[in-house]
């Protein structure tokens, strides 16, 4: 899926320039800690994920008794 789809509306969106940012002039070790930056962000966006998923099925449970 393209960020353009991800994101039509929003063309200053963080995550679409973070994309598109060349990474030709950065040292190896400046890509790996561009590495261990978006790992760190994914964790966390898991654990929104999770947190919203179980918040929604404790929710339904309330609401189906």
């Amino acid at each position: 899926m393209d960020l353009d789809e991800l994101f039509p509306d929003k063309p200053g969106d963080p995550l679409t320039l973070l994309a598109r940012q060349d990474l030709d002039p950065m040292s190896v070790d400046e890509l790996h800690a561009r590495i261990a930056a978006l790992e760190a962000e994914i964790a966390r966006v898991k654990a929104k994920i999770e947190t919203a998923v179980n918040f929604r099925a404790s929710a339904d449970a309330i609401f189906r008794k």
